[in-house]
Formats: structure tokens, sequence, C-alpha cells
């Protein structure tokens, strides 16, 4: 029986202070290695603290939480992080920024020079190794921050809402793009969104939240072959998907009029 990538059981999560926050409440789950799940709410949920506290990032109040078959106890080990912004360093090159993570954990980085021009070639960056950020989009950018993201080749992807910054043409791009290096590489990936149809577009499987705490209302398996073309967004299958998931927004009372949470 293989190991989970992620282990939820119970999990809890207060914010300490006058007003005690819960983020998260009685959260379970069991994802398996080598899906993309991609995490679903409204705002203020907890889906980034969930994202989080799976990162080491935030002490759990309450529960269990396993990441690759160990306890969590600060960041684990084989993990990558891309935020909504791209956080690259403005004065180093393209390159240079990919190969940050192996500088931080002191290793050799002549020895990735191969795994980088890779990434360059899988993303679509070969050409701009040695620009600075100020001289790339919004979209390459993002590509950038994946590429480094996946240069020490994590077990364990998490993406905290990476599009979310970008125009809705760059976005589905993105998408795209996203889902052919994920089809490469096929390491596991917890992607945050706010968007029901880009969480259906990307996502084996989808986790509901509820507000605040956030609580997990359901987990759904998108039986959608791969890859996944823009279109199918237009096919029944993928609408059945879209509306059986904007039900559960709607009796929860939230739902904007773009069909985001």
């Amino acid at each position: 029986m293989s190991i989970a990538a992620v282990s939820a059981s119970n999990l809890r999560k207060v914010y300490p202070g006058s007003r005690g926050v819960q983020a998260l409440a009685g959260v379970s789950t069991e994802i398996e290695a080598g899906r993309f799940v991609s995490i679903l709410g409204p705002s203020g949920c907890g889906k980034s603290t969930f994202l989080r506290c799976v990162a080491g990032l935030e002490d759990i109040t309450e529960g269990d939480l396993v990441v690759n078959g160990r306890p969590v106890q600060g960041p684990p080990d084989d993990i990558g992080m891309v935020f909504q912004r791209d956080a690259l360093l403005e004065w180093r090159s393209i390159r240079k920024n990919i190969l940050l993570p192996i500088e931080f954990a002191k290793k050799q980085a002549s020895s990735y020079s191969g795994k980088v021009e890779h990434l360059l070639n899988l993303t679509g960056l070969r050409d701009f190794a040695n620009s600075y950020p100020r001289e790339l989009s919004g979209g390459m950018r993002q590509r950038a921050a994946i590429c480094r993201a996946l240069v020490d080749d994590p077990k364990l992807l998490l993406m905290d809402e990476p599009f979310g910054a970008l125009d809705a043409f760059t976005r589905d791009q993105m998408n795209v793009e996203l889902q052919r290096i994920w089809l490469e590489t096929r390491n596991t990936v917890l992607f945050v969104t706010h968007g029901i149809g880009e969480a259906v577009f990307l996502g084996d499987v989808v986790m509901v939240f509820s507000p605040r705490p956030g609580r997990l209302v359901e987990t759904i398996t998108i039986d959608l072959p791969r890859p996944r073309p823009l279109s199918v967004r237009e096919t029944p299958e993928f609408g059945r998907y879209v509306a059986h998931i904007r039900g559960l927004f709607e009796e929860m009372g939230l739902l904007n009029e773009k069909g985001a949470v």
C-alpha cells in the first residue's frame, strides 16, 4: 500500500490572540501521491492556512498532519511552493532565480545545470535565461517561479493562487502550461484557487471548503481525460462538475456573478 502524500485527521487551526480566530475545523483528508488537487473556497475560509500547515509554515492547533509519511514539524523535505506573487529577485537573472533554492540548500549549483536547462525548455523560457524579471511579462515571471519550485524535484508542489494576479487570457494560457508541466513531472500538486472553472480544469480532485472556520464540505473526483484542452470547458461533462460545485456554494449563500467564490 502506497503512502499518502498528505494525510490530515481532524485538523484544527486557531490563531492566537484576543479573538482566537479559528481558521480550520475538523479537516480530514487523504491525498494520493501524484494527484493534482484543487482546493476551492471563499476568501478567508482557510485554504491558504491549510496549505501553510502542510508546508510547515504554520503550527496546527489540534489533530494530525502527515506529509510523505512523516508528521509535519517544520517545513518538510521535498516540497516546493509557488505564491500569487512570483517573489523573483529583481537583481538576479532568471537562471539565477531558478537556482536560488539550490543555493539555500548549500548544494552544488553546477550539478543542476541540466535540470535548469530542461525546465527552461519545458516552460518556453530558454531564450530568457539571462534576462531579468523586469524584462518578462507576468505570465513568464510565474513560469520562472514554477521552475524555481521544481528545480530540486520536489515530491509535493504547493501553489497558493499563483495565477490570481494575471489577466483572464494569460491565466488560461498558464492553466494549459501548468497542466502540461505536471503531466511530465507527475509530482503531487495542491493548488489553491477561487475559480470553479479553474479548479475543475486542472484538478484530478477538487476539495471544497466552507466559510471560516474552514471545513471540508466535499471532495470531488474529476473524471475528465487528459490532456485537457481549453475547449473541454464547453462540454456537458465539464458543465455538470461546475454546476454541482456552484450548487454547493449557493447552498452556503456564497457565489459572485463571475462564478468565483
